[in-house]
């Protein structure tokens, strides 16, 4: 019989409705139910697409007699991390607080005012590796709370004060500058892996906000350094078993530091910022290979993740059925020399040698993830795409990865921005209608009659959980890049609608620091905070970001005080931890540029209008923000009092309150906005 989350629209609590566990979903009621029968409370997180989630849920979750003790000796809450990144955030920062790392599952158990005073990550079933097994943590935690309540309490009740108490170390509340960036270049440059690219070593995460900063510091200060170590990190990964050679994307992470084996599942969020660095690493080299991946990419995003209602999906599963009932890490994925030999004939030496498919495998039991390896020897474009598509159509023959079909409102801001670009650089409008799809469906079902944002949504239906700073601020991104392409008003005015809640919602009035959550959202024993970049951008520099866009687009000057102020923690971060804040590094070099304002006027059908739009867009000044639209228009603010020059269509530079003659001669705006190697 199904348990209370066959009621949730989250994929993740979904796949646990039928356990034998009696499973709450994270809310009041399941406090008081704690209270009432004078039980702790087991706080299990974690995601759809997590392999040890699934794993854990297998071993223990779906064990009756598991179920039996649990449902016996504790209220157990079931929370899904994408939906609840509050909720993870105060809890994993307890872990890790308490062990020294942290991941998923996150597994935690507090006591009914919701202190936590016991934690881990995967428990096994039975004991290894070091590991309790789950059933003797369980016996151990119910024995602590019937036997040494006092105890428990004690500790919870300090763990709870310490997190209180992390206050965070601010700066000055100052925008860093020339000092600090070329301090953050020093440090990015010694931890930077210059034989296989990238940062650290094992497990390597795709550094996409890193490169941003490193793209941008380049065009400001003509750094070579900072632009080889983007372009060698982007084609190293491109050319690794982390990037699907067959269908385009990228998956999470790699196990290894050469990015040849990845954790297979594919997540929206690094496809959107990785699409959009890649567009980028082209704008700035001319790079071919730059090039097919922004757009392999897009179009994996559009093909595999755009849902009916024209939203994005959060995220293909990493384990799919391997085609004998049994679900397999990367099954989907991975070949044999003999699946080559079966699907490609006498073309398999020559496929193998090109994807490095070797006898003993790259993966597990012979298998390789497919690469493109450095060859000597030159290969026929032609027939390597037929192989290709022979090698993709097999493929589509195979069980799929399962979708996480839920829409989560940051992480399609971050798809809206990538796809509205990659369409306007290389001239495919159908991925900037896809952007526009999907930002409409934020506008229609997310945001609420006071331009308040819904976390998440799934088949049309919005989910109950209040959006954080991130998602308004990766909506705002997006809606400001789609204003740049399309010069469309109306994406500016909501983008301000967003940017005015994070002024008034999520802003330190005092300090200028910002938290992760409303001010009036549901309170937790901690409010978050956390300026650091994860996965995906942070709160804090994501919204700095868009401030300091939204203020070049319209002179708002709160919003550009609040970048600055903002800005202050990249100050302190910056030199000390670059890998970690490279969104908000990306900010400040476009804080210091100005950034650029560039309006272009002239009818929207005139090739010469389209041919200066076009420029603007491809300059790498960093941030640059775009406008476009007819010179007696009031659509978007920076084209106010800009006539056409001698009739024709025209383009205004300006830059700290300066601008520059307007000029309707291409080459001199190419130069104006750093034109970059791209054609």
């Amino acid at each position: 019989m199904p348990n209370r989350l066959a009621h949730e629209t989250s994929p993740y609590l979904l796949q646990h409705a039928d356990n034998p566990v009696d499973w709450w979903p994270w809310s009041a009621e399941a406090f008081d139910e704690a209270r009432k029968r004078n039980v702790p409370l087991l706080l299990s997180v974690g995601y759809s697409s997590c392999h040890w989630c699934h794993v854990m849920a297998h071993e223990s979750f779906e064990d009756e007699a598991t179920a039996a003790y649990l449902n016996t000796h504790f209220v157990n809450v079931k929370v899904d991390r994408e939906e609840r990144p509050d909720v993870d955030a105060v809890y994993m920062e307890a872990v890790q607080a308490a062990t020294g790392q942290g991941g998923w599952p996150m597994t935690v158990f507090l006591t009914p005012d919701a202190e936590p005073f016991y934690f881990g990550t995967y428990f096994p079933p039975t004991p290894r590796h070091g590991m309790p097994a789950f059933r003797q943590v369980l016996e151990g935690v119910h024995s602590a709370w019937a036997d040494r309540r006092g105890e428990v309490a004690e500790v919870a009740g300090k763990i709870a004060r310490d997190l209180a108490e992390r206050e965070l170390s601010y700066g000055d509340a100052q925008a860093p500058g020339e000092e600090e960036l070329a301090q953050a270049l020093l440090g990015l440059t010694r931890e930077y892996d210059a034989q296989h690219g990238g940062f650290g070593g094992a497990p390597k995460f795709p550094p996409s906000m890193v490169m941003e900063f490193l793209l941008r510091h380049h065009a400001r200060t003509g750094s070579e350094g900072a632009l080889q170590m983007a372009a060698d990190t982007g084609e190293r990964m491109a050319r690794g078993g982390i990037y699907d050679q067959l269908g385009g994307g990228f998956a999470r992470y790699s196990v290894d530091r050469e990015w040849v084996v990845p954790h297979f599942e594919k997540m929206l969020y690094d496809n959107a910022l990785l699409c959009r660095v890649y567009a980028h690493l082209w704008r700035s080299t001319g790079s071919e290979l730059a090039r097919r991946v922004a757009l392999e990419t897009a179009d994996f995003m559009v093909r595999e993740l755009r849902t009916d209602e024209g939203g994005f999906a959060s995220a293909l599963d990493a384990d799919s059925d391997d085609g004998n009932g049994k679900h397999v890490e990367g099954a989907y994925y991975v070949w044999t020399p003999e699946q080559f030999r079966e699907v490609l004939g006498e073309d398999a030496g020559l496929a193998a040698d090109y994807f490095g498919v070797t006898e003993e495998g790259t993966f597990e039991e012979g298998a390789s993830v497919l690469q493109l390896p450095q060859h000597e020897g030159v290969f026929d474009a032609e027939k390597i795409a037929s192989l290709r598509q022979r090698l993709l159509a097999a493929r589509a023959q195979r069980p799929a990865p399962g979708r996480d079909d839920k829409v989560v409102a940051a992480w399609n801001g971050l798809a809206v921005a990538a796809l509205a670009e990659t369409g306007a650089y290389f001239g495919r409008p159908d991925l900037v209608e896809a952007a526009i799809g999907a930002a409409d469906l934020l506008v229609r079902l997310h945001m609420d009659d006071r331009a308040r944002l819904a976390r998440t949504s799934k088949d049309g239906q919005v989910g109950a959980n209040a959006g954080v700073l991130e998602d308004y601020a990766d909506v705002a991104e997006g809606f400001l890049a789609l204003a740049g392409v399309t010069g469309e008003g109306v994406w500016l005015e909501f983008a301000g609608f967003l940017l005015d809640h994070v002024l008034v919602q999520f802003t330190d009035s005092e300090t200028g620091a910002l938290y992760d959550t409303a001010a009036d959202a549901e309170r937790l024993i901690r409010r978050p905070q956390d300026p650091t970049d994860n996965a995906t951008p942070s709160g804090w520099n994501a919204a700095a970001c868009a401030l300091l866009s939204y203020a070049a687009q319209t002179g708002a000057e709160p919003h550009r005080t609040a970048a600055e102020r903002a800005l202050g923690v990249v100050k302190a971060l910056g030199p000390r931890v670059p890998r970690f804040v490279g969104w908000g590094l990306a900010a400040a070099e476009a804080l210091l540029d100005g950034p650029r304002e560039i309006a272009v006027v002239g009818p929207m059908e005139d090739p010469a209008t389209r041919e200066l739009h076009r420029v603007a867009l491809l300059g790498t000044a960093p941030g640059a923000v775009v406008a476009v639209g007819a010179a007696d228009s009031d659509e978007l603010p920076l084209l106010t009092d800009r006539p056409l020059v001698n009739g024709l269509p025209s383009a205004y530079v300006c830059r700290n309150f300066t601008c520059d003659a307007p000029t309707s001669d291409v080459q001199r705006l190419r130069e104006a906005v750093g034109g970059g190697n791209a054609v």
